[in-house]
């Protein structure tokens, strides 16, 4: 197992952990530049009933309260599912080095799959790198999005 893979491996339990609660199965998890995970985060937006209950923004959130700065530069994220526009915005805001994700969002992707904001003019830095782990994390949102079907 790869390092990344490793990671993503962290993000992919908690993504499981979501789904058993009835939310989207998305997990995420943010390292620095140790190699210490210093956020994690699932999606909560049921739970919460917060439209920004985000893995993403949980993770960041938990990240900048573990480093004590809202500069994450020399950190890392592995989420499960390709970031939406406001996950993508945080990351360029947080100025995180890197985003590694596994699953395409082909509805609402904004690392390539509609838009690519990493590409635009914003000044941001971070390097993204999608399919790590695609397979099983494509995987655990069809089950999700099938057992959902099949209960309506």
């Amino acid at each position: 197992m790869t390092e990344h893979e490793g990671y993503m491996s962290l993000a992919l339990r908690l993504a499981r952990e979501a789904g058993r609660d009835g939310e989207t199965p998305v997990g995420c998890v943010i390292v620095d530049g140790n190699g210490r995970v210093v956020g994690r985060g699932r999606n909560r937006r049921e739970e919460l009933r917060s439209a920004t209950a985000h893995a993403e923004i949980l993770a960041i959130d938990e990240a900048c309260r573990s480093i004590g700065d809202w500069r994450l530069t020399d950190c890392r994220m592995y989420v499960t599912l390709e970031p939406c526009p406001m996950c993508a915005g945080a990351v360029m805001n947080a100025r995180m080095a890197g985003l590694y994700y596994g699953a395409r969002e082909p509805e609402s992707g904004s690392c390539g799959s509609v838009i690519n904001l990493f590409m635009e003019n914003y000044g941001c830095r971070t390097s993204v790198t999608g399919g790590i782990m695609e397979d099983e994390c494509a995987e655990l949102m069809r089950e999700f999005f099938k057992s959902r079907r099949a209960r309506e």
